[in-house]
């Protein structure tokens, strides 16, 4: 049994080296502040090992079933080319053309974590960089009279670090898709960012307020290069501190070795595809025109027949490239359209 003995100061001695005061508190011993001290780093260790574990799982990009043909090759080495440079990249074209795909690619080469943010017209700077979503409330009772206590009760707010905010603190690559589509005062953020290696977070305070962009941080932007509704003009200071580069469609030979690619389906079946889709697009005005896509999801809808005539063929061209308008009469207009592309690519053996 350990042994206590009372001094006229009415504190408690144990042979342990603790201070015992009424109420139960006492102060911490050598041993307990090391043990204390081990656990500390063990949770740290562990935090940094969870942090390697979704970095591995969840922000590994991958360009699924990638097709680099010397058109994409040459777009994908010079968007890696300035990237590595350290500029910040906007690719610029219309949509369907392969922008995501190619800014994944270009992710996945840097052989870096990368993080996505898709842009819409509701988002704000806080979706960017992070806010406050959750408040911790802690109670605090002190004993230190055996027959007084007092009573403190603190809330902490919790802050949440959204993509940009995580991709500067940690070197990943920032991939923001449909960039034109947000509002250009919640982008203003990035200005700071791209120029002079800062991010600055309005709702924190003090030395919080501003990070220090990593080293290996790069930033991949893309938008449509049409005036499609609800597409905003980003503000000239922003896009002087980017390398734009525009793409178009890609060829025929490239646009049927994807299309193979993604759905495994036989050359000359893609090449009837894809001729379908070109011919339409050059009739179609420019927001409007089917992009690559359009080919690949024909083509998967094919393969899932598993074997299919001239009717499930017909059917499945209508229901990708004829069922995006508006109006049931401009439905019926791009079905007749179809049909006629359809008859033609047949008649010229494609």
């Amino acid at each position: 049994m350990m042994e206590t003995s009372v001094n006229t100061d009415g504190l408690k001695y144990t042979t342990s080296g603790k201070i015992v005061r009424p109420g139960g508190r006492h102060f911490k011993t050598i041993e307990e502040k090391e043990r204390e001290r081990q656990e500390t780093q063990k949770k740290a260790e562990l935090q940094g090992q969870s942090r390697a574990r979704i970095e591995a799982r969840f922000l590994t990009p991958r360009a699924k079933n990638f097709v680099e043909t010397p058109e994409v090759a040459e777009l994908t080495n010079t968007v890696q080319l300035w990237n590595t440079t350290g500029y910040p990249v906007h690719i610029i074209g219309p949509t369907g053309c392969g922008k995501t795909t190619l800014a994944l690619a270009v992710a996945e080469r840097l052989n870096r974590p990368a993080v996505w943010i898709n842009g819409d017209a509701e988002m704000t700077t806080s979706d960017l960089v992070g806010e406050y979503n959750q408040y911790l409330e802690e109670r605090y009772i002190d004993r230190f009279v055996h027959n007084v206590f007092k009573s403190r009760e603190t809330v902490q707010k919790g802050w949440v670090d959204n993509p940009l905010t995580l991709a500067c603190m940690h070197g990943y690559s920032f991939i923001y898709n449909e960039f034109s589509r947000t509002k250009p005062e919640a982008n203003n953020v990035l200005l700071s960012v791209f120029e002079e290696g800062v991010l600055e977070i309005p709702t924190k305070a003090g030395e919080e307020r501003y990070i220090k962009v990593h080293p290996d941080f790069k930033a991949i932007l893309t938008s449509n290069s049409i005036d499609y509704a609800g597409v905003f003009q980003p503000q000239d200071a922003l896009l002087d501190r980017m390398v734009a580069i525009h793409m178009d469609f890609y060829g025929f030979d490239t646009e049927v070795e994807i299309a193979k690619a993604q759905t495994g389906i036989s050359t000359k079946e893609a090449k009837r595809i894809v001729k379908i889709v070109r011919v339409l697009r050059d009739r179609l005005p420019d927001e409007q025109k089917p992009g690559t896509r359009a080919a690949i999801m024909i083509a998967q809808g094919l393969k899932l027949l598993n074997g299919h005539g001239a009717a499930d063929f017909e059917k499945t061209c209508f229901t990708v490239l004829a069922s995006k308008t508006r109006r049931l009469e401009d439905m019926t207009e791009r079905r007749r359209l179809v049909k006629e592309i359809i008859n033609e690519t047949k008649t010229a053996g494609s």
